[in-house]
């Protein structure tokens, strides 16, 4: 089984689209919670509140989670499984003249045999055509067979990938809160410590992976994690 997901792996590269999908929306998803967060948080000092219900932060942030998961789960699966069945249909069409121009080239060589020798045997060249497109046949089903198998895995496995890593990263920030009643003021500061350490570690992975500075990814992104925080609190104050 291993064996076959490497194989299925080389063929559609579902690896690398994988690691996109899950910093992309890992990411997304730490940055939509927090702007809720944020509102929890504007919303205890506009109406001089000392603390807010956990159960209220958790049960918005969780079906939010959910909700991504479900859109990333069903929109990348259906987006993938499209591109997968257009980049199928070209490769069949590809692979369809190319065994047509390799059996006209078999003919005319067979023919131009037959004249050098002055020998003709209709039944042995039938019988030798035969056997040229049944194996062509069968080696182009093999491969079809074999690339439906890894476009369908690939498929599978960049849409859970997409559903899951919003959720993830829509839980991370909600940590805190499971381990109180009462959410006070220190609480969204370690939800928001939470998510600072986490953008770091993942521009830390991006870099890594473009082989760039890991820093300067990590700042990137922290910006953006900065500019989000500012643009809430302006909007929503």
């Amino acid at each position: 089984m291993i064996g076959r997901f490497k194989t299925y792996a080389k063929i559609s590269d579902f690896g690398s689209i994988a690691r996109r999908y899950f910093v992309n929306n890992f990411y997304d998803g730490m940055l939509t919670i927090i702007g809720i967060l944020l509102g929890f948080f504007i919303l205890i000092f506009k109406e001089g509140q000392q603390t807010v219900d956990s159960h209220i932060v958790l049960l918005t942030g969780l079906a939010t989670s959910i909700s991504m998961f479900m859109s990333g789960l069903s929109g990348s699966y259906i987006s993938e499984k499209a591109e997968q069945k257009r980049s199928k249909s070209e490769l069949d069409k590809a692979m369809i003249i190319l065994a047509e121009d390799k059996e006209e080239d078999k003919l005319l060589d067979n023919k131009e045999l037959e004249k050098a020798m002055l020998t003709v045997h209709f039944d042995d060249k039938n019988r030798i055509k035969n056997l040229n497109l049944k194996k062509s046949n069968n080696k182009r089903r093999k491969t079809r067979t074999l690339q439906e198998k890894a476009e369908r895995f690939a498929s599978i496995i960049v849409a859970l990938v997409n559903g899951c890593a919003p959720l993830l990263g829509g839980i991370v920030p909600l940590i805190p809160f499971f381990f109180t009643m009462k959410a006070t003021f220190n609480f969204f500061i370690f939800s928001f410590l939470i998510v600072f350490i986490c953008i770091v570690l993942l521009g830390i992975f991006v870099g890594f992976i473009s082989r760039e500075s890991l820093w300067k990814n990590a700042l990137q992104m922290l910006a953006a994690f900065g500019l989000t925080i500012i643009v809430s609190i302006l909007v929503l104050d």
